[in-house]
């Protein structure tokens, strides 16, 4: 007796050449810890930024989300570092 095949994953794209990874799309909304984890930063720090105004998130109902577009905005607005050896 066989199994039954395995359900077809629409996310999931196959490509067949070497070295290729499976990708999923791009979630348009994060929640805060994922948002946290992208940022490289804790949930308070991500909730003080919230709170300051500085990365703008949306309620659901209870739940809070973040645009991925906000995130990467937030992230490209940050300076750059420049350390001169002098």
């Amino acid at each position: 007796m066989t199994a039954p095949p395995l359900p077809v994953d629409p996310y999931r794209h196959e490509d067949h050449a070497v070295g290729s990874a499976l990708t999923r799309p791009a979630r348009l909304l994060l929640t805060v810890e994922e948002a946290a984890d992208r940022l490289s930063v804790g949930r308070t720090t991500l909730y003080g930024l919230i709170g300051a105004g500085q990365i703008t998130s949306v309620r659901i109902g209870r739940l809070r989300r973040l645009r991925l577009a906000d995130i990467e905005a937030y992230a490209a607005s940050l300076p750059t570092d420049i350390h001169e050896e002098g």
